[in-house]
């Protein structure tokens, strides 16, 4: 596997017409998402299709926030994910992801805004 990687590089990607800013300086990659909205939009899945609720099996996987913090760790990346210029959750820097409290109180503020 890769020792480390050095990155240098400058992306806004849009989705929807809101702009993602990903920057890497070294390595250190910086993913900036405008909004709660945003994060949520990307990591809500597929849409549903209509009809009534599935329970969801019960998931006895590896933890998908663990295998891309070893997966940094791995590739000597550090992650800085962002919404709105707050970092949400560093991967790559220690064993496990280092999710903040802005991640939390944003995460409960987006269950009270409409839609």
């Amino acid at each position: 596997m890769a020792s480390g990687l050095d990155i240098e590089a400058r992306l806004v990607v849009s989705m929807d017409g809101d702009d993602i800013q990903i920057a890497g300086s070294g390595s250190y990659l910086i993913v900036n998402l405008p909004s709660q909205r945003v994060l949520d939009k990307l990591t809500s899945g597929p849409p549903k299709p209509p009809g009534p609720k599935k329970p969801k099996p019960a998931s006895n996987g590896p933890d998908p926030l663990q295998q891309l913090n070893d997966l940094a760790r791995q590739l000597g990346l550090i992650l800085d994910l962002r919404v709105a210029g707050k970092t949400y959750v560093t991967f790559g820097a220690s064993r496990t992801p280092k999710i903040t409290l802005n991640a939390v109180l944003g995460k409960i503020g987006s269950f009270f805004r409409p839609d």
